[in-house]
């Protein structure tokens, strides 16, 4: 899937002397946008606006279009009406665009919904696509091309690059879509003269376009993938907390990230630790650099740091983990992130909580390219022997440590962090199905930590995979002595399937 995806409609602004608008309050703002088929302009300071009360998502549950008609149009003399079928609501958007008219699909469980919204609107004239009894309508639709879209591009992306022959007079917001969006909500917006821009995502935190677009006034959002008014709206303010390397506040997509995997103290823990900070950050960079070219993300280099170490003894608090001091580590933060890229912190608690010893690392973890990663394997149940069994976490141990991050995002003003999860084996998190997932304060990420043949490590990432929480990315480990061979770059991005989101090497 292609993921950054914005174009942007150039509605034609046409400027007529007068127009009339009901519902016109002081402030010059209306609670819908007019007649269709009404010629207007709105570039002028005294225009009315589309009253908005914050950032708004019309939801369309049913495809047809109506509620983005009911918003943005308050009577149109006229409507087009297409049935469900992909060819005739590519040519009722083009019809409906001609006619700056609201458009609707006249799918079989929104059959009265179209005709009451039609009702609503009074119109006198009705062109159903595909025409088959009214001349006048078949004519309208034989002079009208419909929309095609480009090579690569999407049906709502085509629609939302159409120019509005006859917009609204008066001032919409942008409006933002994604291809789950309805045909018929576009070409209804664009018909309005309103600039639609298509994410790949619905989350406006896509891109750095779309997080300056939704922070310097209000938008429309059309469709359910937005999820309520609250869910957007929450998104929308998370959108001011800042920009991730390479553009945008969303940790996947928008970025793929190439890692080092080690501990500061020796090489015996992985090759991030086999140099001091700043050489090691210039080898994160010549790693990532490798897989440069091989896709359209921005790849950015990253350090896995093991701040909290297994043991074999118990230690002075029992709980066989070394926590590592917190001013040990910040050397190698500060290397990867003065290097534009990524650090994560990644626990490996023994008998302790990953909850309490996340805490240790606070300070780090309010800096905002640091992320959090969760290593199963080390995590044992009180009176267990280390290296009895391979460790296991449940939902709820898991689930404490997102609430707890998921608040640390949003008190401290912070763009949206990586939370990984590492597992090779199902017994890792017995009730994965009971993790919380979705916060947008979080990036769920599930990183397959198997290694050996490729065979042996495929297997592991399709079973990892199978009844997956679709909010997680997936994550790929290449061990530089343990498999056998060690994947290419290019075969890791070639045969690995989906392609991993983060990449690391131990």
């Amino acid at each position: 899937m292609t993921y950054r995806r914005f174009p942007v409609s150039a509605a034609a602004i046409i400027t007529v002397a007068t127009f009339t608008l009901a519902a016109c309050g002081e402030s010059g703002d209306v609670g819908q946008a007019g007649s269709g088929g009404n010629v207007g302009g709105a570039d002028s300071q005294d225009s009315a606006k589309l009253d908005m009360d914050g950032a708004e998502v019309l939801q369309d549950g049913s495809g047809s279009g109506a509620d983005v008609s009911k918003r943005l149009f308050e009577s149109a003399e006229t409507v087009v009406v297409a049935e469900p079928n992909q060819a005739d609501q590519m040519q009722a958007a083009a019809v409906a665009i001609s006619f700056g008219a609201p458009m609707l699909v006249r799918h079989p469980e929104a059959v009265d919904e179209v005709d009451e919204e039609i009702a609503r609107l009074g119109a006198d004239r009705v062109i159903e696509v595909p025409g088959d009894a009214d001349e006048e309508d078949i004519q309208a639709i034989a002079d009208t091309e419909p929309i095609a879209p480009a090579e690569g591009e999407s049906d709502i992306e085509a629609i939302a690059g159409q120019a509005a022959a006859q917009p609204l007079p008066i001032q919409l917001p942008p409006v933002l879509a994604t291809d789950e969006t309805s045909r018929a909500a576009v070409a209804s917006a664009i018909s309005a003269g309103a600039d639609v821009q298509v994410l790949g995502i619905a989350d406006p935190r896509e891109t750095s376009e779309s997080m300056r677009l939704v922070t310097e006034q209000d938008t429309l959002a059309l469709g359910q993938q937005w999820g309520s008014n609250d869910d957007y709206r929450a998104r929308v303010s998370l959108a001011s907390n800042g920009e991730l390397p390479g553009g945008g506040g969303l940790v996947f997509p928008g970025r793929r990230m190439i890692a080092l995997y080690g501990h500061p103290y020796g090489p015996e823990l992985g090759v991030m630790g086999e140099q001091p900070p700043a050489e090691a950050a210039t080898l994160a960079q010549e790693y990532a650099s490798w897989y440069e070219g091989l896709d359209e993300q921005p790849i950015i280099p990253a350090f896995e740091v093991i701040v909290t170490v297994a043991s074999e003894y118990p230690g002075d608090d029992g709980n066989y983990s070394n926590e590592t001091p917190a001013e040990d580590i910040v050397p190698y933060v500060d290397a990867i992130l003065d290097a534009g890229g990524y650090a994560v912190l990644d626990l490996q608690p023994g008998q302790g909580s990953f909850l309490e010893q996340v805490k240790i690392y606070e300070e780090l973890l309010k800096r905002p390219n640091v992320g959090l990663a969760l290593d199963a394997e080390w995590k044992l149940n009180p009176g267990e022997a280390p290296l009895s069994r391979i460790g296991s976490a449940s939902a709820a141990e898991i689930n404490e440590v997102a609430d707890w991050l998921a608040a640390l995002v949003r008190d401290n003003n912070l763009p949206q962090k990586a939370l990984i999860l590492h597992q090779f084996q199902a017994m890792m998190y017995p009730d994965r199905e009971n993790i919380v997932t979705g916060q947008p304060e979080l990036a769920w990420v599930l990183h397959a930590d198997g290694h050996g043949v490729p065979e042996q490590k495929f297997d592991t990432w399709n079973v990892l995979r199978e009844d997956l929480d679709p909010e997680f990315f997936m994550a790929w480990k290449n061990f530089i002595d343990e498999d056998t061979p060690m994947f290419t770059p290019e075969q890791t991005y070639a045969d690995v399937n989906p392609r991993p989101w983060f990449v690391s090497y131990q």
